[in-house]
């Protein structure tokens, strides 16, 4: 049986994920307009808006497009390779806080047409200097809870993400670093936990310093003890 509609054209959905990334990485959540980007992407609205019918799964794609060339690193030495990994987290997590910080600055104002943005979501002008706000990753954290599709896409889009880290500690326990009946799954839990912890509660800096002493205080209790 044919397929019905039109197949989708990879080189739309780079154009349009191309221009979504810019303009959300330097307006933020609150300044992604959907109508803005199909116009920098040169498509027409009704073929953005089949694709990603709100601004909720637009950015959600975008984070999916950034995330997508993260690689987690081998070397056999847990200690290494597992701090390098929190540390392109992190990384990733600071640059959605970020997005959009110096728009204000910059003379850019949010797209404040209704729909575009959730109440009360329109720019702050008492935010102090050292805003520790999380910026977009509480945007999508909160678009799941919107749209149960959404949701679900940020689950399997994380559940593919964490089978690497699972597979990178299953290999340490194969090769003797971490004891046999360490539970995987939980360590890592407790390791993004506390990332998205740092950035969503408390506002402080996630870096490589902050993932070292993560995977140190974790592996003391997971690690096979030296003879």
């Amino acid at each position: 049986m044919t397929p019905r509609g039109r197949p989708r054209r990879a080189d739309v959905d780079e154009g349009v994920l191309s221009a979504a990334t810019e303009l959300l990485l330097q307006r933020g959540y609150a300044g992604l307009s959907p109508d803005e980007v199909a116009e920098r992407a040169g498509v027409a609205k009704t073929t953005l808006y089949r694709r990603w019918p709100t601004k909720d799964h637009l950015a959600l794609a975008v984070v999916a497009r950034l995330q997508a060339g993260d690689e987690i690193t081998d070397s056999g030495d847990i200690r290494r390779d597992l701090p390098a990994y929190l540390e392109k987290i992190a990384a990733g997590l600071n640059r959605m806080r970020a997005a959009g910080r110096g728009a204000a600055s910059a003379g850019d104002q949010p797209d404040d047409r209704p729909g575009d943005q959730p109440d009360g979501k329109a720019g702050d002008q008492d935010e102090p200097d050292d805003d520790r706000g999380a910026g977009t990753v509480a945007e999508l954290v909160a678009a799941a809870a919107r749209h149960p599709d959404v949701g679900a896409l940020e689950r399997r889009m994380y559940a593919e993400r964490n089978a690497l880290a699972h597979a990178l500690l299953h290999r340490a326990v194969e090769r003797g670093e971490l004891r046999p009946d360490l539970d995987v799954e939980a360590l890592f839990d407790q390791l993004a936990g506390a990332l998205y912890y740092r950035v969503l509660i408390t506002g402080l800096p996630v870096d490589r310093a902050y993932a070292e002493r993560l995977v140190d205080t974790a592996l003391r209790g997971a690690a096979v003890p030296k003879e």
